[in-house]
């Protein structure tokens, strides 16, 4: 196969690339697309904040709720600082291209890359993980938002004067915007992992993404983790059938 340009890809590695942006931004549109119309975690999950903020304006002690926004944070927090960890270690690799290509080679249907196409996909790689980040962090301000909402709900002597329904779907949602960004960095994760395998065989990467497709939307749309949770929805919301 010829070159593309000066870049010293393959045809096969553009196609390679092409599909798995495809299998990516595909499915985050289609994924959203769906959940308008059919239960998966994102929208049981937004259903249980809004509830959770609720019956929150019930209670005098709101200690555990803002214990539970904290774990929240916690774990985003655990993720950004993964992803940081991760990129600094794309930048060593990066200065050591020549050692890894040898070692690469060796690997079993391996295909040979010059040193421009691999540094190419490690800035690729980069940017993947960069993009996680930015998820992360906007997750965590967004938790911290929550925190406030949380801070500032009314008493119990004062909630007369709180429209309840609107509080909890407002709150609810600020929560739920800071989840939405939780799972972008982590189905970044997801491909970035199928995006490795691009540098040992461009047609094993497409089949690792089209793999990751397949396992992101059995979990969202039909996982036993989410049966469960429309169990509870349904003691929580007894008309709400599916």
């Amino acid at each position: 196969m010829q070159n593309i340009l000066l870049l010293d890809l393959t045809y096969a590695d553009v196609l390679a690339f092409l599909w798995f942006l495809v299998c990516w931004v595909g499915y985050a549109q289609y994924a959203q697309w769906k959940a308008r119309t059919k239960k998966c975690l994102a929208s049981v999950l937004h259903q249980q904040r809004c509830r959770w903020m609720f019956e929150m304006l019930g209670r005098e002690n709101r200690v555990m709720d803002a214990s539970l926004i904290a774990n929240l944070e916690r774990n985003v927090s655990f993720f950004a600082s993964s992803t940081l960890l991760i990129l600094a270690g794309i930048l060593t690799v990066l200065g050591a291209t020549d050692r890894v290509i040898s070692l690469a080679e060796e690997l079993p249907f391996a295909v040979k890359a010059t040193k421009v196409a691999w540094e190419l996909k490690l800035f690729l790689l980069m940017a993947i993980f960069v993009y996680a980040f930015f998820k992360f962090s906007w997750a965590l301000r967004q938790y911290g938002f929550a925190s406030v909402v949380i801070g500032t709900a009314p008493s119990l002597q004062t909630e007369s004067r709180c429209d309840r329904d609107e509080f909890s779907q407002g709150a609810g949602s600020v929560i739920s915007r800071a989840a939405h960004a939780f799972n972008l960095g982590l189905r970044s994760y997801y491909f970035g992992l199928a995006f490795l395998l691009w540098f040992v065989n461009p047609w094993i990467f497409m089949v690792m993404s089209t793999w990751v497709v397949g396992v992101l939307y059995r979990r969202e749309f039909h996982s036993k983790a989410l049966r469960a949770l429309i169990r509870t929805n349904r003691a929580i919301f007894p008309g709400d059938v599916q």
